[in-house]
């Protein structure tokens, strides 16, 4: 393990479906792309199977910088930068050719899964998050 927290980079383009009538991105898709992130670096790190489904949202946030249109290339960056008792926080940028889009913040809980109560992270689970390091998508 690294001793660097958990972070990957994804590329994807702006969907038509995540864009209004006049070709430009709806708000929520700097979540949509949060969350394809959050996936990709799950999935590397190989706990998607025990995080998703049990990590609700606690908080996000957004500053818009510039807006992207329909099928802009874009880099989704997703870190760790925190990890609690029973929460994590994650840097979301999103950065197009001519810079950067998008700048957030997203804050969950690990819950269990029979009780819906917030439970702390088992220690295999943070270590992974928390020294991980960089991480790349794998392919489909």
């Amino acid at each position: 393990m690294s001793a660097e927290p958990a972070s990957i980079a994804i590329r994807r383009r702006v969907s038509w479906m995540d864009t209004d009538a006049a070709g430009i991105y709806h708000w929520t898709t700097a979540f949509r792309l949060g969350e394809d992130a959050e996936a990709a670096l799950h999935t590397a790190l190989g706990i998607a199977d025990r995080t998703f489904g049990v990590t609700p949202r606690l908080r996000v946030e957004a500053e818009f910088h510039r807006s992207l249109r329909f099928n802009d290339p874009v880099e989704v960056r997703l870190e760790v930068e925190r990890v609690g008792r029973t929460s994590i926080s994650y840097a979301l940028t999103i950065t197009a050719a001519d810079g950067v889009a998008v700048e957030g913040r997203i804050a969950a809980c690990l819950i269990d899964r029979d009780t819906r109560r917030a439970t702390p992270w088992p220690d295999e689970l943070r270590a992974a998050l928390t020294a991980g390091g960089p991480q790349s998508e794998t392919a489909p």
